[in-house]
């Protein structure tokens, strides 16, 4: 999604923004941004224009603006399945793609980059898949990151537990570019 559409969703401007949509629902609601409804029903639409406006009112970082482009994170503990995904999703969509190979590196990238989609390997060792978890759960910077996890481990019962663990989506490995394409689409779904 590049910014160079006049009018934007919810959704659109949750990604920019780094927020959940129900937050640019509420803005829009109480009136600190303005937009407007769509005839018939309840969607909101936002100008760029008034976009930029607020993010400016609110010190709310614009980079947002300039790539609007949903981020990725790639954690793996191999670092030649991590060079070669992130090449591969760099090339072939338009996502924005970062990756690291071990839990620290990839919280601090996380902190810094603020991934709408953090895809990881939950082989990573030391217990990092399970702390790096928990960091984004519970890092309000991080509130909007989904969370897949990859493996090539888990039976299907342990895979259909995931999602009790805070996980939004599971791949498992060896899968196709399409597979990976597909569950980060499926995550970021967002709904105007």
């Amino acid at each position: 999604m590049a910014i160079d559409k006049e009018v934007l969703t919810t959704g659109e401007v949750a990604k920019i923004c780094n927020v959940a949509p129900r937050t640019v629902s509420k803005w829009f609601d109480s009136g600190s941004l303005k937009g407007y409804r769509i005839p018939g029903s309840r969607d909101r639409r936002i100008p760029t224009s008034e976009l930029i406006r607020f993010m400016k009112a609110h010190n709310i970082p614009l980079e947002g603006i300039a790539s609007g482009r949903t981020r990725v994170l790639i954690v793996d503990g191999d670092k030649e399945v991590a060079a070669t995904l992130e090449k591969i999703l760099s090339e072939q969509t338009s996502y924005e793609v970062r990756a690291a190979s071990t839990g620290f590196a990839a919280g601090v990238e996380a902190e810094r980059f603020k991934p709408h989609v953090l895809l990881m390997d939950l082989e990573l060792g030391n217990g990092d898949s399970k702390a790096l978890t928990e960091v984004v759960k519970k890092n309000e910077n991080l509130q909007i990151t989904k969370l897949i996890a990859m493996s090539s481990k888990l039976t299907d019962g342990q895979a259909f537990s995931l999602k009790g663990q805070g996980f939004d989506g599971f791949l498992r490995k060896p899968f196709q570019v399409r597979q990976v394409v597909e569950a980060i689409e499926n995550v970021t779904n967002l709904v105007a």
